[in-house]
């Protein structure tokens, strides 16, 4: 009889945890007949600011609209240049573009993934308005330095804090060191409601203001429209579900971190396996588990073949991609970026795994490795 499969990713768990108050909360909602920037969605906005340690929240509805609407509060225009990871989502790089702004390319940290000081010392900063460090894959970047840094050079910071709910640097919520900080709740995310939806944090009271008026057509009185906003407000629903998930996610990213240190514990000394890198000082969340590894297809079609799911997070990088064309990047430019693109495998990891799935996945790459 063979092993029941493991999915890559699933939210089954989570959300059986959750039904019940998922379902009080939802019909709450249908009943109150106010679906759009209600009640929920002020509690949600003042029960996330309190958890990320920032005065003010703004929701939005998606991740990209809050790091387009953050750099826009911010100042930045057509022309601007914005420091980005040469390593991310294309959504980083995306938002910059949306302004008509320059995304520049940063080469990370191999070992974190995330870019560093010393990766900016090393970038031409004629143009440049704004950074956008990525806590990518639930692991943060050094904000405090990455700040100073910041101040020095007169930039200004969006941290995209979409893969990092809960983590924190030296005591400190990722997501509140920034001067406006995005935030993603797509349902794959550590915080994730059940559509899209997004946010952006930030202790400035003008920046806060110009947030809810550019989300909402331009308008705080309806029909009276100051500038030339977007509708990207925020749903009624997605603001309950995510009000309940809320109190959950300490937890839930305690366990993503228990079964990471089994994962560690399990490929330690794995010749041809990298692991992620750690700092002592900071709390990880663990949004995705990656590893680095030459033969990754080839691994990856292993483990598929042995029930177990896998994802890829990022196949091509953006300066490769179709549509960044115009910035006329080759293939070499970036190496890191170029490398991770064709090692890293993300592993299963999510609130429900068993740790003998665990074991279980550590085995089978042990057995491809030739080391089991």
């Amino acid at each position: 009889m063979s092993a029941r499969p493991i999915p890559a990713l699933s939210l089954k768990q989570m959300h059986d945890e959750i039904r019940a108050q998922a379902m009080r909360a939802l019909t709450d909602v249908y009943d109150g007949h106010w679906y759009v920037l209600g009640p929920q969605v002020r509690a949600f906005e003042k029960g996330y600011a309190e958890y990320i340690g920032t005065r003010f929240c703004v929701t939005c509805a998606s991740g990209l609209d809050a790091l387009v609407l953050a750099l826009r509060v911010l100042g930045i225009r057509a022309g601007d240049k914005v420091l980005v990871p040469s390593n991310t989502y294309v959504a980083t790089w995306l938002a910059p573009s949306a302004l008509g702004a320059i995304p520049v390319p940063v080469e990370p940290d191999p070992g974190t993934y995330n870019i560093t000081v010393d990766s900016l010392q090393k970038v031409d900063l004629e143009g440049v308005r704004a950074i956008i460090p990525v806590h990518l894959y639930g692991q943060t970047c050094v904000m405090p330095e990455i700040m100073a840094w910041a101040r020095g050079h007169d930039i200004v910071v969006v941290e995209d804090n979409a893969q990092a709910h809960g983590a924190a640097v030296s005591g400190k919520r990722t997501g509140s060191f920034g001067h406006a900080n995005a935030h993603s709740f797509y349902p794959t995310k550590n915080l994730g409601c059940l559509g899209e939806g997004g946010a952006v944090t930030t202790d400035d009271p003008e920046l806060a203001d110009q947030l809810r008026i550019l989300r909402n057509y331009g308008q705080r009185e309806k029909y009276v429209n100051e500038v030339k906003g977007i509708n990207a407000r925020f749903d009624e629903i997605q603001a309950a579900f995510l009000n309940v998930k809320l109190t959950h996610l300490d937890g839930w990213n305690a366990e993503r971190r228990r079964l990471a240190a089994l994962y560690m514990e399990g490929l330690a000394g794995l010749e041809g396996i990298t692991l992620p890198a750690q700092w002592l000082d900071e709390r990880q969340v663990f949004h995705i588990f990656p590893i680095g590894c030459v033969q990754r297809d080839a691994l990856q079609t292993h483990l598929r073949a042995a029930g177990i799911g896998t994802l890829i997070h990022y196949p091509v990088p953006p300066h490769l991609q179709t549509a960044y064309r115009d910035l006329g990047y080759r293939k070499g430019d970036f190496p890191i970026a170029e490398s991770l693109a064709d090692r890293v495998l993300s592993l299963p990891l999510y609130p429900g795994l068993e740790d003998e799935d665990v074991a279980r996945v550590c085995q089978e790459i042990a057995r491809f490795m030739g080391q089991a």
